[in-house]
């Protein structure tokens, strides 16, 4: 794992970043000046705490589970039952940044997503 300590983060971390704000559900596979890779996990019934995403980012899905994603206030953003989402495990997706939010896994299963974030976006 190359982390922002070993120099290769083209942007400072601020606290809502992932790593910082929720480190509980987010892991650091890869990181340098390009790119962060993600391994982000949230089990039934979990929520993260508020945190950002700063880059925009390919997703690509290991587990899927319904979710509500809410603004730092607490608002809904993003219920995926809404949206019709059940994207088949192996399927890409794609985000662009993600202001401070929390995501609530409202479903029975794992939502496991590897999130390729672009810096030079």
């Amino acid at each position: 794992m190359i982390s922002e300590s070993d120099g290769v983060s083209s942007r400072p971390r601020d606290a809502l970043d992932a790593m910082t704000a929720a480190p509980d559900h987010h892991e650091v596979l890869l990181e340098n000046e390009k790119v962060r890779v993600l391994d982000t996990r949230l089990g039934p019934g979990e929520s993260t705490p508020v945190h950002t995403h700063c880059w925009p980012a390919v997703l690509y899905v290991l587990g899927w589970s319904d979710f509500i994603r809410h603004d730092a206030d607490g608002n809904p953003i993003l219920d995926s039952r809404g949206k019709g989402m059940k994207p088949a495990i192996g399927s890409a997706l794609w985000s662009g940044p993600l202001q401070p939010h929390f995501v609530k896994n409202i479903g029975d299963g794992e939502l496991h997503i590897i999130a390729v974030e672009l810096k030079d976006s």
